[in-house]
């Protein structure tokens, strides 16, 4: 004996909702616990630099002068945002590029330049001041962001 199964077009419905809502809820709650990886608010890093100046005078009675970014060299964590609070100390003006990651700015004495952005690749990126660029203009001032 063979039994024949009759489906109605209510059960068709029926059945293509109940399973776009299960769908629905599945991402939802993946989507939830893909958030962060640790399970935990990422927090900025907060890094503090100054313009710096080292001045001395040769035996001829000429003055030499170099500027740097202090601390010279920082180290960052990839995909974690990180705020640069740069303060300028010595020199007037320090226009200035962190050459791979796009970032531009301008530290002025006695001023605090925020830049704030998340690396997003491992690498050497150098800040370069654009104004002193060799040893004629106070430089080369050039430091380093190391991205881990």
């Amino acid at each position: 004996m063979s039994r024949v199964f009759i489906i109605h077009k209510k059960h068709v419905q029926l059945f293509v909702f109940v399973t776009l809502i299960i769908l629905m809820a599945a991402v939802y709650l993946s989507w939830e616990r893909t958030r962060t990886a640790s399970g935990q608010p990422t927090e900025v890093q907060t890094i503090k630099l100054v313009t710096g100046e080292f001045s001395s005078t040769t035996e001829d009675g000429k003055k030499l002068e170099v500027y740097r970014w202090d601390p010279g060299t920082i180290s960052l964590r990839k995909g974690e945002p990180v705020e640069l609070q740069i303060s300028g100390v010595n020199g007037s003006s320090h226009p200035f590029i962190i050459e791979g990651l796009g970032i531009k700015g301008e530290v002025k004495k006695g001023k605090t330049t925020v830049v704030r952005f998340t690396p997003e690749r491992a690498g050497t990126y150098p800040i370069i001041c654009l104004v002193h660029t060799d040893m004629n203009n106070g430089g080369p001032m050039v430091g380093y962001i190391e991205v881990h």
